[in-house]
């Protein structure tokens, strides 16, 4: 089983899901990415996962388990670069990702989390970290698509 990469830039924890999942390797990355968020006190956590073409019911209710499990740990989740066919398929699937936010790209993503970090009165999340890790990343640039509360 193959281990989905955690990176750490500042306090956000960047999750780059390039390959398809299968259902042991999500649960290796819930729990790789709460320990990760305890260890390095992370305030927000972006999943892109430009690179998944195909998703299940499981699949699509792990990124909103993600995300809830990333709140109780005191860090906001962004999941972005999702492709047209996987949003489709979600949406078939009656799957609306209720609290989960979303973006159209990386860079769209890390200015939510910056938003999110300032609504909340945190100036942690270092703003030079979060525009480089943007920069020349996602899958398009036609707006944020940004949902939940």
């Amino acid at each position: 089983m193959d281990r989905v990469p955690i990176l750490s830039l500042g306090d956000v924890l960047l999750v780059s899901i390039q390959v398809d999942l299968q259902d042991d390797s999500v649960l290796a990355l819930q729990e790789d990415l709460a320990e990760k968020i305890v260890a390095t006190g992370a305030r927000g956590v972006a999943i892109d996962i430009s690179g998944v073409e195909i998703v299940d019911s499981f699949i699509g209710r792990m990124f909103a388990t993600t995300a809830a499990l990333s709140r109780v740990l005191d860090a906001e989740t962004v999941v972005v670069g999702m492709r047209p066919a996987v949003a489709i398929t979600l949406v078939e699937l009656g799957l609306s990702l209720d609290g989960v936010r979303t973006a159209l790209d990386l860079d769209k993503g890390l200015r939510i989390l910056r938003g999110l970090a300032a609504a909340r009165g945190l100036t942690d999340l270092d703003e030079t970290d979060v525009l480089l890790a943007g920069e020349g990343r996602g899958v398009g640039d036609i707006g944020d698509t940004a949902t939940g509360p």
